[in-house]
């Protein structure tokens, strides 16, 4: 396959660990190039709600191109983003730090002091992402802060800072980010879209600050175009086979490769390279080992005689539940009702019987309720999503292989290290939130199907994969995100999480990446050579 052009870097992914080493490598010097799968969207280019699935819904081979891709699998669904921007297009716009016990997390405290090498990361990660506290409350906020009162909590309950600018609503900023450089920015119109896509122009997604300025500083983004293959060059370097749009061949040389598609990206990528003689087959055994969820779970409460739920940026609201856990209520905009297609009764219970018997269990409780929640005419105007996140740690392992969830095509499977510690789809103090929020307002509790009927959780947060160690039988990368084995190959993403952050991971991937980056000397000019 003929190369098209040699870089000094490639970057395999545009999400918050991929943008942050396009950047900051390009004001190192470096020739880069960013592959992206997904395509570009302009603000104009978003869905206005989640049932224009073309345009939201990332399924290429039915001819749906959006920024939202959802894999299931044995143990876990999982959420993603896709596109030039990667999971900041569609994401909550959160961007808490973790809870301490992330940083003392056995599987990498040993390898460094993490929270105070992190701490000047965050601040510029924070910097560059525009992180603003949300400036007002909404009626769900209200409600969460009345369960604050009941559980004790009323001081560990307060505003999340986003990536979103509160100015005048629709209004241009008069003082542009980043001295001039940074795109237009418009005043957020708390029209609730944030996960579809903003057509306002109030979120910092990626392609609005890391990616724009790296591309103004030489960086190539080529979307559409998905890495297949990652094999050494003779001479030196790698070779990086490509596809655009899932058809075309196109191939790549670099010195130096990042790889950084998150778990859904990276991690097929680098099972396929280390199972192929011709590619990386030197990868540590840990590779896929080491997977974690955040602890999470997503409930719904629908309350259609309730307020207005729809309006505000997703996530207006948090409130801390101890150390290591935390519940945030988020929405969808106005017209953004396709999950009312894959609810249904929250019904926690240990066998497929015990749920699917709890769940029409809840029609016939509250059969008017069921009836007026799933006709409801704007399901998210009527709808709260709680997310219900913590630290404590559990987790899977994936591998390569096929079967009727991978579409009998190649893709990850998953496996369990300890069925003890597996995800979970139902924890009591998220079910007792769900049920404290549904009575204030009269409404029901939801979940996804997957979970109801095959108990089986649902992730935005899935991490880890390539976890750090001292060597290649401890870890997949080392301390500084350097792949065991290969010289010159990075892993930058959710992927090299080490430990569970418990919280909304946008903020810590991006972190990672500017230390990580800092430490990648300056490019040699020739005038410094000689």
């Amino acid at each position: 396959m003929p190369v098209e052009e040699r870089f000094d870097w490639v970057v395999i992914g545009s999400g918050f660990g991929g943008s942050v080493a396009a950047l900051r490598l390009a004001e190192k010097g470096y020739r880069v190039c960013v592959l992206e799968k997904g395509r570009r969207f302009a603000a104009e280019d978003f869905p206005r709600s989640n049932w224009d699935l073309r345009r939201w819904l990332w399924l290429p081979h039915f001819g749906l191109r959006g920024i939202f891709q959802m894999s299931f699998m044995r143990h876990v669904t999982v959420f993603h983003g896709v596109g030039v921007g990667g999971g900041s297009l569609g994401y909550a716009n959160a961007l808490p730090q973790p809870h301490p016990a992330f940083y003392r997390a056995p599987s990498w405290a040993h390898l460094g002091d993490w929270r105070s090498e992190l701490e000047p990361h965050y601040a510029t990660a924070r910097r560059m992402l525009g992180a603003t506290t949300v400036p007002y409350a909404t009626p769900g906020d209200e409600i969460l802060r009345e369960i604050a009162g009941e559980l004790g909590r009323e001081e560990d309950f307060g505003s999340p800072d986003v990536a979103v600018y509160f100015g005048q609503p629709g209004e241009r900023a008069p003082d542009p980010f980043f001295g001039g450089e940074g795109p237009e920015v418009v005043g957020c119109t708390h029209c609730g879209a944030c996960m579809t896509g903003c057509r306002v122009g109030a979120k910092n997604t990626l392609d609005r600050n890391y990616l724009h300025l790296a591309e103004r500083r030489g960086c190539r983004i080529e979307a559409d175009t998905e890495a297949r293959a990652v094999r050494p060059r003779a001479g030196g370097g790698y070779l990086i086979e490509a596809r655009h749009r899932q058809r075309t061949p196109r191939a790549f040389a670099a010195d130096r490769v990042v790889f950084a598609g998150g778990v859904m990206g990276t991690l097929p990528l680098l099972l396929a390279m280390k199972e192929d003689p011709a590619g990386l087959p030197r990868l540590s055994d840990r590779l896929g080992h080491g997977i974690r969820t955040n602890s999470e779970a997503l409930l719904g409460v629908i309350a259609p005689d309730a307020a207005d739920f729809s309006h505000g940026v997703t996530i207006t609201s948090i409130l801390q539940l101890g150390e290591d856990g935390h519940v945030e209520p988020a929405r969808f905009g106005k017209g953004s009702g396709f999950f009312r297609l894959v609810t249904l009764p929250h019904a926690p219970g240990a066998t497929a019987w015990a749920r699917i018997g709890g769940a029409f269990a809840g029609y016939l409780r509250h059969p008017r309720k069921w009836w007026r929640a799933l006709t409801a005419r704007d399901f998210a105007r009527a709808s709260q999503i709680l997310l219900y996140m913590r630290a404590t740690d559990g987790s899977m392992r994936v591998r390569l292989g096929r079967g009727l969830r991978t579409g009998f095509l190649r893709g990850l499977v998953t496996e369990l290290d300890d069925p003890a510690h597996a995800p979970r789809a139902f924890m009591e103090e998220a079910t007792d939130l769900a049920r404290r929020w549904a009575e204030k307002v009269r409404g029901v509790t939801a979940a996804m199907f997957t979970e109801t009927l095959l108990g089986v959780p649902s992730t935005a947060h899935v991490l880890g994969g390539c976890g750090m160690g001292v060597d290649a039988a401890e870890g997949v990368i080392d301390r500084d995100h350097r792949l065991f084995g290969y010289d010159g190959l990075y892993v930058i993403d959710g992927a090299a999480v080490s430990a569970n952050p418990g919280v909304n991971p946008a903020l810590t991937i991006a972190a990672l990446a500017e230390r990580a980056m800092a430490k990648v000397p300056a490019k040699e000019t020739d005038a410094a050579a000689d």
